[in-house]
């Protein structure tokens, strides 16, 4: 397999084809090929100081901050202490191709940044498809969730799932006997009755939005 040892940000990389590795930030967008002209080694070819002709083709992931680097300062007897984190930029890179005789990145290579550009210009396409499937599709089921009736939050929906209520058609079907029952073990003193948990579950079974929302609009 050929390898090559390229020059960037002042430090040397042995790379071959397909390695992923980690370079001193590239301005560029991701996706993009960059191309690498410091090229000091071709296999068996050793630059003087560059191979002539010589270059390393790329294509560029992404660019994010490392983890932070702590430097301290301490002098002795001055009591003299500094304390600093950095985050040195660094571009991550995968390697297409090795080129010599001046050969430029292939068409293939070249072609890649296009086609990733092209993917968020049909998902947005698809949006309104799937927006209005959803609209008329809205009336014919509703979400079978009781955190979206008002007042019933994460630890309120354990407390019901505890008791065996998990389902709004549940909550829907409650006689007094069930209300009294319910308000007595879980000590919501009234709270049930008094926000009409039978009648929100009734209009979010019909398609209704929850009340909660209702009122903010």
């Amino acid at each position: 397999m050929a390898f090559a040892v390229i020059k960037t940000g002042g430090k040397q990389y042995k790379v071959a084809a397909n390695d992923v590795l980690k370079v001193e930030k590239i301005d560029a967008e991701p996706g993009s090929i960059v191309t690498f002209d410091q090229v000091l080694m071709v296999d068996d070819t050793i630059g003087a100081p560059l191979v002539e002709g010589a270059s390393v083709a790329a294509e560029l992931i992404e660019t994010r901050k490392s983890k932070t680097v702590i430097i301290f300062k301490k002098k002795r007897r001055h009591n003299y202490r500094r304390r600093n984190g950095h985050r040195q930029l660094l571009s991550t890179v995968r390697i297409t191709e090795i080129l010599t005789d001046g050969k430029k990145p292939s068409a293939k290579s070249a072609a890649k940044p296009e086609a990733k550009a092209a993917a968020p210009a049909t998902s947005k396409a698809d949006a309104p498809a799937a927006s209005s499937t959803e609209a008329s599709s809205a009336g014919a089921s509703f979400k079978d969730d009781v955190k979206l009736i008002g007042g019933v939050g994460p630890a309120l929906e354990k407390k019901l799932a505890a008791n065996g209520v998990t389902s709004l058609t549940q909550i829907a079907d409650w006689t007094a006997d069930d209300v009294a029952k319910f308000d007595d073990l879980l000590n919501f003193k009234g709270r049930i009755e008094r926000d009409d948990w039978i009648g929100q579950a009734k209009d979010l079974i019909a398609g209704k939005p929850p009340r909660a929302k209702a009122d903010k609009e």
